[in-house]
């Protein structure tokens, strides 16, 4: 049964997500590219052709739209648009543009991401985002792109989880470049913020009117016997200062997948009794809701809220219905508080490449066959779909 407490407010978004490496295949030019074939690389396995959506995305584009979704996130390739230092393709600006007016065409809004974790080859070169100066390339790509897509863009989102990017690229060493450097690490908070700052004022210049913001990676951290200087410690360089770089943006991306328990000495491992996903991390949907609380008090309310990235890897598609079902719950409490909480947008439309962990985790609402890339919706895709045309939460299917 379903009551007035299930209902989202009126314009409320649904959505769901991808991104270019992981779904594209082929993008051979980025960082992200030589580390999948670096000898010593971490990877369980290359991207290789991914999902095919280079040449597929019209069959991904049917998918969002025949959900009733009204919103799609997917991200560009820099590495594609720029090949080198000031070389533009307008074949590939034009291709985005192309995937912009489709979708429009058929009621969904874009929301465009400039950098999803892969970075040219050249700009690495150069230093990454370790050389300050790549805040200023960033920028000049995105206020260039942004004037050709401008008018078809829905929506801006400038980086992709940046703590992410820095911390597992120079502190845990397992994305590219393969540092472990916490000196290194803060300064490349520094410069992600920077081209985050520089990016908005870019965009807007080139498109005004198009909403931008950053999308950022939340965890639920929870201080488990005196862990709580451990918490502040981790909240603060991992989520922090970026929250505090948001102010003046026209809305915050917010990412959140699970908790992490931390003690004294630092981090724990899972509790006993509750599962661990393929990815390594709890089952945790409850994550969402203190995430978004957390988001709003940090930025005392400054900068509306978008879920733009939640979900799980599993192959249990129950499980799967199940933790959207908790999470969304979550969401419904914040809205209920007064949180402003503008939509919802599921982590991912399809199983595809998870970075180092290969194709093994599978997020998405539709599978992907890896050697014909037929794309079939699962249960957990006709159960969202249900949810965001009644704009209310439905109970998943029985699966007794």
């Amino acid at each position: 049964m379903t009551s007035e407490t299930d209902a989202f407010p009126a314009g409320f978004e649904w959505g769901t997500a991808t991104a270019a490496h992981q779904i594209e295949g082929g993008n051979w030019n980025n960082d992200w590219w030589a580390w999948e074939h670096a000898p010593d690389t971490p990877c369980a396995e290359p991207s290789g052709d991914a999902c095919d959506s280079w040449q597929r995305w019209e069959d991904d584009h049917a998918l969002v739209s025949d959900l009733g979704l009204g919103g799609y996130r997917f991200s560009v390739e820099w590495s594609r648009i720029e090949p080198e230092e000031g070389e533009w393709s307008h074949a590939a600006v034009a291709h985005y543009r192309r995937q912009c007016e489709a979708l429009r065409a058929r009621g969904v809004e874009p929301t465009v991401t400039f950098h999803h974790f892969t970075t040219p080859r050249w700009v690495a070169a150069q230093g990454g985002w370790e050389d300050p100066a790549t805040a200023d390339r960033f920028a000049a790509f995105c206020g260039r792109l942004a004037g050709s897509l401008g008018d078809v863009i829905g929506r801006a989102c400038t980086i992709n989880e940046p703590n992410i990017v820095a911390t597992m690229g120079w502190l845990l060493g397992l994305f590219p470049p393969g540092k472990s450097d916490r000196d290194l690490r803060l300064r490349v908070n520094d410069v992600f913020v920077d081209a985050h700052r520089k990016a908005v004022d870019a965009i807007r210049a080139a498109a005004p009117g198009v909403p931008v913001g950053l999308s950022l990676s939340m965890t639920e951290y929870q201080a488990v016997d005196g862990g709580e200087e451990r918490r502040a410690r981790m909240e603060r360089a991992m989520e922090d200062v970026f929250l505090d770089a948001t102010d003046g943006d026209d809305f915050l991306g917010v990412q959140v997948y699970t908790r992490q328990r931390l003690g004294p000495d630092g981090l724990l491992g899972p509790e006993a009794g509750v599962p661990v996903l393929p990815m390594g991390y709890e089952y945790w949907p409850q994550a969402l809701e203190a995430c978004l609380r957390r988001a709003w008090s940090v930025t005392a309310g400054r900068v509306p809220l978008l879920v733009t990235e939640n979900g799980i890897g599993t192959d249990d598609d129950a499980q799967r219905m199940a933790y959207v079902e908790t999470a969304l719950r979550g969401v419904l409490g914040c809205l209920a508080d007064g949180v402003d909480v503008r939509g919802y947008t599921y982590w991912s439309l399809l199983d595809n490449f998870e970075w180092a962990l290969g194709y093994r985790p599978r997020f998405g609402l539709a599978a992907v066959d890896r050697q014909t890339f037929a794309r079939t919706p699962k249960p957990s895709a006709a159960w969202f779909g249900s949810v965001a045309r009644s704009n209310r939460l439905v109970p998943p299917p029985s699966t007794s």
